[in-house]
């Protein structure tokens, strides 16, 4: 499992997603919150369970710090805790799903008549269509040769 991108809780927090985002960032608070299991037997590790720099970041949502700060604490935790490093993986599976701004769309269509459909946007599979053919180029009116009658010439 790799580390909580520093971009996608930035954008949680900040209120990125709508509705869905702020369920993604709740659960992973609530997921932060839960009790530490440390099965390796003796004293548990001196890790942070990664709340307090979860509240950091709500206090902070632009600090990129404080970002990083907690996807390092959820990384760490991760290692040394197997229930959680295991939820916590489900929990980037589902924030997956929630559009944050991430990556750059730029789109652009030019050059003459286009016939067709025109999808534009971000991220597409599984998408199928059909369209009719392009329609009959028709000549310029007046070219010699080309079948029309001028009455000036």
């Amino acid at each position: 499992m790799g580390p909580v991108s520093v971009g996608l809780l930035a954008a949680l927090v900040g209120g990125a997603g709508g509705e869905l985002g702020r369920q993604t960032w709740a659960g992973l608070s609530a997921l932060v919150r839960r009790p530490f299991r440390w099965g390796g037997g003796g004293q548990a590790p001196a890790v942070s369970s990664g709340e307090a720099e979860l509240m950091r970041l709500a206090e902070d949502p632009g600090d990129q710090g404080r970002a990083q700060a907690l996807s390092t604490a959820l990384a760490v935790r991760a290692a040394v805790d197997e229930d959680f490093r295991i939820r916590l993986a489900a929990w980037q599976e589902q924030a997956k799903l929630v559009r944050t701004g991430d990556g750059a769309v730029t789109n652009t269509v030019s050059g003459g008549t286009q016939h067709g459909p025109v999808v534009q946007g971000r991220d597409f599979s599984n998408l199928s269509f059909t369209s009719p053919p392009p329609p009959p180029s028709l000549p310029s009116a007046g070219a010699p040769g080309d079948g029309v009658v001028d009455p000036e010439r």
